[in-house]
């Protein structure tokens, strides 16, 4: 038992750093749940791990979880453990801070994102939470919004966070398109600073997408790559992987040409829509699914101007031929 223990202490040390940049995101238009991350420690270095994936808890329905920053099983079980009995992302926060798996010598070298999906008659909302310990290696930081939460340690810079927000941010179409865009903000040499004498980002990524009513080992998209040769980029090997998964996968997102140009983003007192088919319906949707602006949309360039809070909002534009084309959009006071 006491060898068994041992072992399980120096898994836990040697996965310390797992992992280095990562999002966290849901849809609240579908229900879908998100995750994607990648690290300068594999699965060669570490057999078994399954590389950067193993920091990525994905439970269908209801939300993610990613641990990471000296990851320790235990509290990624736990953090499972809260969102199953319904905490909010910030209280499973608060709950992993007052009862780390390491006592004080864990908790403040810990890097967690959460999100919570919410489903009250169908219309679903979110919440995001995020914590970056003073005594996690730099540079270090999070970045949260409205359905999602980006973070990162042992970066370069965290500007590499700020590339992968404003990707997310502004790509349209589903989920698994938004995440991708995201970890191609992080596709740089030494985004995880361990790893800018390889001339890659990182070692390992993943991608996992689930639909709601997916099953916890059935996941609607679960992509990684645990380890690659030298000099490969596992975000490059990544993309190929999504890229042959749209093309094999009947469920898949197909590509999509994009209805519109939209902008400026983030918005003030309005946005441009610059439509590229005659004509199209356009709908503005916030956090809760509520429609805030409804209109018929034209070719070429119009402006819409509604009142509204500052927040992030999806503009749904609707095509006669069916297609249907979203774009987030953050409105600004």
């Amino acid at each position: 038992m006491r060898y068994l223990l041992f072992l399980l202490c120096l898994l836990s040390q040697a996965l310390s750093a797992q992992d280095t940049f990562s999002i966290v995101a849901v849809d609240t238009l579908t229900g879908e749940v998100g995750s994607a991350g990648a690290s300068c420690l594999d699965n060669t270095q570490f057999p078994g791990s399954g590389g950067a994936r193993i920091i990525s808890d994905v439970l269908p329905g209801l939300g993610v979880i990613h641990t990471q920053s000296y990851w320790n099983t235990v509290n990624q079980q736990n953090a499972r453990l809260k969102m199953q009995e319904g905490l909010s992302p910030d209280q499973i926060l608060a709950w992993l801070y007052a009862n780390d798996a390491e006592g004080l010598l864990g908790r403040n070298r810990r890097q967690y994102g959460i999100v919570r999906l919410y489903n009250a008659d169908t219309i679903y909302n979110a919440r995001s939470a995020a914590f970056t310990g003073s005594t996690c290696l730099n540079e270090k930081a999070h970045r949260t919004g409205p359905g999602y939460a980006i973070q990162g340690n042992i970066l370069i810079s965290t500007a590499v966070l700020d590339s992968m927000e404003q990707r997310y941010l502004n790509s349209s179409g589903p989920l698994v398109e938004r995440l991708m865009a995201a970890l191609q903000g992080a596709n740089i040499p030494g985004a995880d600073s361990r790893c800018l004498s390889n001339g890659t980002s990182s070692l390992s990524a993943f991608i996992r997408v689930a639909k709601p009513g997916d099953q916890l080992n059935d996941l609607y998209l679960d992509l990684n790559v645990p380890s690659l040769p030298a000099g490969m980029e596992p975000i490059d090997s990544l993309q190929r992987l999504y890229n042959q998964w749209q093309l094999s996968d009947t469920r898949a997102p197909k590509n999509v040409r994009a209805l519109a140009v939209v902008f400026p983003n983030p918005a003030s007192g309005g946005v441009h829509i610059d439509l590229k088919i005659p004509e199209a319906q356009g709908v503005l949707l916030d956090l809760q699914g509520r429609a805030v602006w409804r209109g018929t949309l034209r070719a070429g360039l119009q402006h819409i101007g509604p009142t509204l809070p500052a927040g992030v909002y999806t503009l749904q534009i609707s095509a006669p031929d069916g297609q249907v084309w979203h774009k987030q959009v953050i409105w600004q006071e």
